[in-house]
């Protein structure tokens, strides 16, 4: 109890402290990444939220943000994503870090969320509130499947819980869910997962990390450049369909450090025996567990957190593996979804094995999982032969 009011005093007098020092400069720094930002934020921005919270105090912080110096900021805020072609998932990082600054999030958590949901809507993104007996909720729409993250349906469109990893498990059979009804006129825009590209991280925030494997006899090292950044980036991400998965690229050190050295190795080789090596260097490099023992729920890492990751299982190493192969020999490849597992088929001019057929072309899957064979391209594990199976994903280059 000591330790928890200690906490939220510290919190208390790190946000007065920030507030009396910035009201005289009307401006605060802040450090995103590799950038650092002047954000605009003046003393008409530290709008007191009262308690208890309720639908009118709500609306009441809302009507002094409105007439506040925000626009000022959520322009810096909007350059700066145009700029570095952010992605939502990125721009909302932007986001958190700006509300952290303004409103402690350990001092008082509802004002820190009322400030990030502000600053979203007022981004344009269509973003809602919704209040249960305890819990401030934080909507967003998208149009993305997600799928281990609370949502609610209107008028046909889907929006997903921001913040529900900040409460936990939530029973919503027992809690009953109030929305805030508020019109925000520039909120209509959906909210994406997708990540197609990351920001340029500090350099000096890069740590080595050494990885070895064993291929014909042959001892192989890799120092790879890896940021903590970019895990904590992606700690809330939720799973999401294959499509927006198996498109999350590394970091530009990071690729770097790996994707240059990769290819020196291979480009002596025949393209199946290069694409052989990232199977197996993809398969023996990392520890595996599963998510439920490692995580305790399911989780998707994405290439960069693989290598970053003590552990990783079958999606992790698919997505790995489709992102070498991707970037190295940019071939046509299927995401193959069992019951139990994932894994990947690769179109080479001349298939190997057992092949699958896939809109009469054909693919040699490619394990990049340990299984209890070790298995060449074009052989499928024991156990899963004669399982049913979908096709999650198709890539053409």
């Amino acid at each position: 109890m000591k330790k928890v009011l200690y906490i939220l005093a510290f919190g208390v007098i790190s946000f007065l402290a920030f507030s009396q020092k910035n009201f005289a400069s009307d401006s605060c720094t802040l450090i995103f990444y590799g950038d650092t930002l002047q954000i605009p934020v003046d003393s008409s921005l530290f709008a007191t939220l009262d308690t208890p919270l309720s639908v009118n105090v709500i609306t009441d912080f809302y009507d002094k943000l409105s007439v506040s110096s925000y626009p000022n900021l959520i322009k810096v805020l909007s350059d700066y994503k145009k700029k570095r072609q952010l992605s939502d998932w990125m721009f909302y990082q932007l986001i958190r870090k700006t509300a952290e600054s303004i409103s402690c999030k350990a001092a008082q958590y509802e004002r820190y969320t009322l400030f990030k949901w502000f600053f979203l809507t007022k981004s344009g993104y269509d973003a809602t509130l919704a209040m249960t007996g305890r819990e401030l909720l934080f909507y967003a729409r998208t149009e993305d499947n997600v799928y281990d993250i609370p949502y609610y349906m209107e008028n046909g469109q889907q929006y997903v819980c921001l913040n529900i990893h900040d409460y936990g498990k939530i029973d919503f059979e027992k809690e009953l869910l109030a929305k805030v009804d508020i019109l925000v006129p520039e909120a209509s825009h959906p909210f994406s997962y997708s990540v197609t590209n990351l920001p340029e991280f500090s350099p000096a925030a890069y740590k080595e990390k050494d990885i070895k494997f064993d291929y014909g006899n042959k001892e192989y090292h890799f120092r790879i450049m890896l940021n903590d950044e970019v895990q904590k980036a992606f700690t809330n991400y939720p799973i999401v369909d294959y499509s927006s998965y198996f498109n999350i690229p590394l970091s530009r050190q990071a690729y770097q450090s790996l994707v240059p050295p990769l290819k020196n190795v291979v480009k002596g080789m025949k393209q199946k025996k290069g694409v052989d090596y990232l199977m197996r260097f993809t398969r023996n490099a990392f520890l595996y567990e599963n998510d439920q023992a490692y995580f305790g729920k399911e989780k998707r890492l994405s290439p960069e957190q693989t290598l970053f990751s003590e552990y990783s299982d079958c999606d992790d190493r698919a997505a790995l593996f489709f992102y070498l192969v991707k970037e190295i020999y940019n071939l046509p490849m299927i995401v193959l979804l069992y019951p139990t597992h994932v894994t990947i088929g690769v179109r080479f001019d001349k298939p190997s094995g057992s092949t699958i057929v896939y809109k009469n072309n054909e693919y040699s899957v490619c394990e990049p999982t340990p299984q209890e064979d070790d298995l060449d391209i074009g052989e499928i594990s024991r156990k899963l032969r004669g399982q049913p199976y979908e096709i999650a994903f198709e890539y053409n280059p």
